[in-house]
């Protein structure tokens, strides 16, 4: 027993004065705000019996014309239709043509116009240096070369179908294009395109949403042809990929896929390098050195070769160019497969890139596998470019450059963890297919999670993201928060990393630590994944499966965390101390002055020290007409004699946020130890807004 506190802990709930708010319902089912469970959507969370997702296969010729950065294309797409119903026409996407200057939304992203605006800004506002952007459709063909008619509506093309393309049934066809690969230095939110390097007159190329894609058509909205606008990114089909990509004969490619011609690529000493790298699991080996990338910056070849690369069962593709790139490789083994790590980076990236990339990407891929399910792709690739953080599939474009040679603690652990970020993509949305142009924080809540679980785990002197890291965002003005189901284009550019970054991973790391339990969430986030790997879940789909594989009630916590903008404010109003009346003793002369400590801004019930000692609780005997048809009777004394010299605490809880939450207590006690009691989250049932406890 703890000198002078004994802590007696009862789940008795008080009732409370009449609450000055009305009932709001924040343990009721959330059905209604969830699209209904179906025979392709069960209510487990799972897929249906009947789940069917489209397919579209690709083959692809691309040419990068270094002399004024356009790249000219031809692609024949294989697209399947394995709904149950008949096509009239196709929605195909065509993201280059954001960078339109009349796009509806050219400029609108951050567009305040102010005193002392730079001139870069200005530029980003109002593109008053003009440059040409867009896809220029060459053609759409059958598979007999005859044209398809196609309607464009800004950063989508209708393909009009001469006969409907029936349920179970496949169509090929192709598409000739070209556009000019923008300068990503002159506008806002620059995921691809072009970096020059004018020390040195050479270019990077970061060439990404880069052909005509097929738009996704599912069980939920048919097709998903929302509008690209930049901050909602893509909703895309797998498929099977056969690419060519010619570029001057002194370009290194670095690109989803595998390779599949490197002695046509490649010099015979790095194909042998290459082969090392496969059998080295303890450090990388460089492909290609610094001096030899120096080289051949100087060349700058007129002529020109065809990298071929493959790829299985991928939602995109995407890829990097450059003459100036060193390149080195690891092999990381994973316990159902061994994927080759590399990093490509100018020599502006060394030496922090050479040292700590290649890790990076094995420290994420280690530990995202194990959260999930393994990796399975041959490659994992990071790619150095100025700015940006961007994934797709087997490829990340990083920032992150030393400068001088020399990078600050902080800068080093922004570029590590953009690596590990961008590369923990791969799982959210490349393979647990999500829609990004829609629910932006499926992908970004659910990667940041793992993101920030790599860090804490693997470079534990970083800062990683907590649940008090969410708080003062959440506690902000309520006049322009959103909630986290807020589709993505609707978000202020200021709060989207706030809101679909850290507050979705906050969320999950509460329901790991402190509502479900590590262990039983764990297995849960696991069968999410692995029921949706390659296929296309909704929110629905993840709060049932966290549900269904826990046998835990979470609508209140979807409820608040995820359709709300409530915050978490408990606030200690009042603690009173009781103990039990004995007649042998004097309980008056036991009193000590103990003060509790309250904390918040909108107290209304003063607390007070315990100086004038407890208050005493008269304790009778239980009258036979209590106990109604039983004829067991409570033994009165054991009673007494279990509570003889016992505290007993009643504490006044508000909830001043709105947002029910478990509520924690830590009990320091005179002789220095202390307890901490938590309480769950379904103590604010009945009252949701002020409850008391017995302690």
């Amino acid at each position: 027993m703890k000198y002078f506190f004994a802590l007696l802990f009862s789940l008795f709930i008080l009732q409370t004065q009449a609450q000055n708010q009305p009932w709001q319902g924040k343990f009721e089912p959330i059905d209604n705000l969830l699209s209904p469970p179906n025979s392709y959507r069960t209510a487990s969370g799972a897929p249906g019996k009947a789940y069917w997702q489209q397919r579209a296969d690709y083959k692809i010729k691309a040419t990068i014309n270094e002399s004024n950065n356009t790249l000219t294309g031809e692609e024949t797409i294989t697209y399947y239709n394995n709904s149950p119903d008949d096509l009239s026409y196709l929605w195909i996407q065509l993201e280059q043509n954001v960078n339109k200057k009349e796009n509806e939304d050219f400029g609108s992203i951050n567009n305040s116009l102010k005193n002392g605006i730079n001139t870069r800004q200005m530029q980003f506002l109002t593109r008053a240096i003009d440059f040409p952007a867009g896809y220029s459709i060459k053609y759409i063909k059958n598979s007999k070369g005859k044209p398809i008619k196609s309607l464009v509506n800004n950063t989508m093309m209708k393909v009009l179908l001469d006969e409907p393309l029936l349920a179970g049934s496949a169509i090929t066809f192709s598409i000739g294009w070209s556009y000019p690969i923008t300068d990503r230095s002159m506008y806002l939110l620059s995921r691809e395109g072009y970096e020059y390097f004018p020390e040195d007159d050479n270019t990077v190329y970061l060439i990404a949403h880069w052909f005509p894609r097929m738009a996704v058509y599912n069980d939920t909205e048919g097709w998903q042809n929302q509008q690209f606008q930049k901050l909602g990114e893509f909703a895309l089909e797998f498929g099977d990929y056969e690419v060519e990509i010619t570029v001057p004969e002194d370009h290194i490619v670095a690109s989803t896929g595998t390779l599949q011609n490197p002695e046509s690529v490649l010099t015979k000493k790095q194909r042998e390098r290459l082969n090392d790298a496969k059998k080295s699991f303890d450090k990388p080996v460089m492909i290609i050195t610094q001096a030899e990338a120096v080289e051949n910056e100087q060349e700058k070849s007129t002529k020109q070769k065809t990298w071929k690369f493959s790829a299985k069962n991928v939602r995109d593709f995407a890829f990097a160019s450059s003459r100036k790139f060193l390149w080195d490789a690891q092999a990381v083994k994973l316990p159902t497969n061994t994927v080759m790590a590399m990093s490509f980076y100018p020599k502006e990236g060394l030496p922090v890139w050479q040292e700590e990339s290649t890790k990076a990407i094995m420290h994420a891929l280690e530990v995202y596998s194990e959260a999930t399910f393994d990796y399975p792709y041959p490659v994992c690739i990071s790619v150095n470019t100025s700015n940006i953080g961007m994934e797709f599939p087997m490829i990340s474009f990083n920032g992150g450059r030393p400068k001088n040679g020399q990078i600050s603690k902080s800068a080093k652990a922004g570029m590590i963890g953009t690596i590990i970020h961008e590369v923990g993509h791969n799982w959210f949305p490349m393979i647990v297919s999500s829609d990004e142009r829609k629910w932006m924080w499926m992908d970004e809540g659910l990667n940041t999670f793992l993101h920030q679980r790599t860090v804490a785990e693997r470079y534990p002197d970083f800062n990683s993201v907590t649940p008090k890291s969410i708080a003062p965002f959440m506690s902000g003005d309520k006049n322009i928060l959103r909630p986290i189901m807020t589709t993505s284009d609707n978000e202020l550019f200021n709060q989207f990393g706030a809101n679909f970054y850290m507050k979705p991973t906050v969320g999950l790391q509460m329901l790991r630590h402190s509502i479900i339990g590590k262990e039983l969430f764990d297995a849960a986030f696991k069968e999410y994944a692995n029921r949706w790997k390659y296929k296309h879940p909704n929110p629905s789909d993840l709060f049932r499966t966290l549900e269904d594989a826990t046998a835990t009630d979470l609508d209140w916590f979807y409820r608040g965390w995820f359709f709300t903008t409530d915050h978490v404010d408990m606030e200690l109003t009042n603690v009173k101390w009781f103990k039990v009346h004995e007649e042998d003793r004097n309980i008056e002369n036991q009193t000590k002055s103990t003060t509790v400590v309250a904390e918040g801004n909108n107290i209304t019930d003063t607390p007070k020290d315990f100086s004038s000692g407890p208050e005493v609780i008269n304790m009778t005997t239980t009258p036979d007409s209590s106990y109604g048809q039983f004829l067991s009777r409570i033994d009165d004394n054991a009673i007494r004699k279990e509570l003889s010299g016992k505290n007993l605490y009643e504490v006044t809880i508000k909830n001043v946020g709105g947002l029910v939450m478990p509520v924690t207590i830590e009990w320091i006690f005179t002789d220095g130890t202390s307890e901490i009691d938590t309480l769950p989250a379904q103590i604010w049932r009945r009252m949701n807004t002020k409850l008391k406890r017995f302690l």
